[in-house]
This record gives structure tokens, sequence and C-alpha cells, in this order.
């Protein structure tokens, strides 16, 4: 079975999609992928489908939608199949369970590279952590479940992950300019910027690929821009970690320079004490 959540919600059991059609299959069989090989109980998937409130059925409809799902998996199984259906989504005491490796999913994939990608950084491989986010964001079709109704199970997940994406993009840019690839880095950063025209660290690194690129004044009216997005949006001035990456820029501060030699640190917490 190959499961992939980061875009649409897409699920193959040799070659042949399994996903249903209706809108609650769809929340059951992502919550189960999610959590291959781990119980999913039952209250957290009355949760997620019918709220704080479920109706007096929801056990006898739940257990009918997990019927809808094996039936799925055993046509694209076929008969000659080593194990059954039951085998595969299987019931445990108080709950069900994805009984697949969780390899087969994308997003354990993409959080084993994202792992991989920290440890290298943090060891100052700068081609490996570049190479194992870029791989990373490459599992990405769209935004998670972008085509399945979310009920608050999911939805936590969801934002969860697409916090983790952004992040891991944060994390992929730094390494890139450690490796000196300031001037390419621009216009990515240029589109990350306008669509999140709030976020310190995106902000911090595009001042930093201008400076090194020898934009001096275009570094400083990213600062300007953000600042004043800040104080109309929220009231607030920047943080003092871009408070003071502000000030180097404008002192022409050495560290700004390309480092090199292991354990560097990332571009925000540069200027972080």
């Amino acid at each position: 079975m190959k499961i992939q959540v980061l875009g649409p919600l897409n699920a193959e059991v040799n070659g042949v999609a399994i996903v249903p059609t209706a809108a609650k299959p769809r929340q059951i069989l992502s919550l189960l992928a999610l959590c291959p090989g781990r119980v999913m109980p039952v209250a957290t998937l009355m949760e997620e489908i019918w709220g704080a409130e479920p109706p007096q059925s929801a056990l006898a409809t739940l257990q009918t939608y997990i019927l809808q799902l094996r039936r799925r998996l055993a046509a694209a199984m076929g008969p000659d199949a080593p194990g059954s259906a039951k085998d595969v989504l299987t019931t445990r005491h108080g709950g069900y369970l994805l009984r697949i490796p969780p390899e087969s999913v994308d997003v354990q994939q993409y959080e084993e590279l994202v792992t991989e990608g920290r440890n290298a950084f943090e060891d100052g491989d700068d081609e490996v952590s570049a190479d194992r986010f870029r791989r990373a964001l490459e599992l990405w079709r769209g935004p998670a479940l972008v085509d399945v109704r979310v009920g608050p199970i999911l939805e936590i997940e969801v934002l969860r992950l697409e916090a983790s994406r952004l992040g891991t993009v944060e994390r992929r840019i730094d390494a890139d300019l450690r490796l000196g690839r300031h001037s390419e880095l621009i216009p990515e950063l240029g589109k990350l910027m306008v669509r999140h025209p709030q976020h310190e660290g995106l902000h911090s690194q595009a001042m930093v690929a201008l400076y090194r690129s020898g934009r001096q004044v275009a570094a400083l009216d990213v600062y300007r821009r953000l600042r004043m997005c800040l104080i109309d949006e929220l009231g607030v001035e920047p943080s003092p970690q871009v408070q003071r990456l502000h000030r180097a820029v404008l002192s022409v501060d050495p560290q700004l320079d390309a480092v090199t030699g292991p354990r560097r640190t990332s571009t925000f917490a540069l200027y972080a004490a």
C-alpha cells in the first residue's frame, strides 16, 4: 500500500486507488494513515467525524465506514493476496489499526528526511542538510489533505504539517545561505515574504541574502517593510533579534559575511543574544 497525505489524499494497493468518495470514510482513512502501525481509538475517530456530540448511531455508522474501507482494500488486493483486508485494517481493543510499514506513507518519509536534514545541519554538513530538506519538500504536492473535509483532530494535524513545511523551507534556506547560495535565494525569498508578510525568520534570511549580494539598501528596505507591517497589523516592533540584524546591516557587521566551519548557527539565531 502507498498513501499520500501531503497534498490531495491518495491511497493505492497494487496500483488500484482505494480512496472512498464519501467525506467521512476519507476522514477515517486520513487519520489512520497519519498513524500507521498505531491503534486509533474509536473515541478519536468519532470526535473527528462528529465532534463533541456524536449521534446515538455513531458506533454502528463507524463500523459501516470501516467495512466500506475493507471492501475497497479487498478488491484492490485481489483473491490471491496472502492476507485479507482485515489483516491490513485491523480491529484492536478500543480502536482500529492500519497495519502497513511507516514508509508507505509520504508523511513518514517526509519526517525522516527532515530529521536527517536537522542532524546534518547541526553537524555543519550543509550539502547533506540542504539535500535532505529539499527532498523532503519535494514530497509535497499541495496543501496537506487539501481535498479532505477535516474535523477537530485532522485540523490540528494539518496545521502541524503546514507549520512543519514552512519551518523546513526556512531550514533549507539557512543551509543554502551557509553554502553561499544567497543570490539564488533572493527570488524565492521575495515570494515567501509576500505570502508571509509577518514572518521574521524569512525576512531575516532575505536581509542576509541581499546584503551578501551587495544590496545593502534593499536589505534595509526589507526591514522597513517588515517593521511597518508589524506595527500596522499587530502594533508591535520587530523582535530584538531582527533589530540587532538591522543594526548589523547598517554597520556592515563582519558576522553577516558567509561563515565556514562546523556547527554554524541559523541566520535568525545569529543575533539572538
